[in-house]
């Protein structure tokens, strides 16, 4: 099966990575996909990356230096 790289730009990167790793365009084209794929795969999820960040949000935080959470401190969040 052919496969035919149109773009100049993508052309010329698949043939650079072939040069430096001194394997064919196919299998240059091969283990960068394969590779991408494998990045792909390793990511967290959104959903883990948000309980990610709100962990490490919490962690930061410092209940003592927190400001109170009071009648007046709502009203104030509303005030033109």
């Amino acid at each position: 099966m052919a496969f035919h790289i149109k773009n100049p730009e993508t052309d010329a990167l698949a043939r650079k990575v072939a040069a430096v790793k001194k394997v064919g365009l196919t299998e240059a084209v091969h283990s960068a996909l394969a590779h991408e794929l494998e990045r792909e795969r390793e990511k967290p999820s959104e959903i883990e990356a948000w309980i990610k960040f709100a962990r490490d949000f919490r962690a930061t935080g410092n209940p003592e230096k927190a400001l109170p959470v009071d009648k007046d401190f709502i009203d104030s969040l509303y005030e033109d």
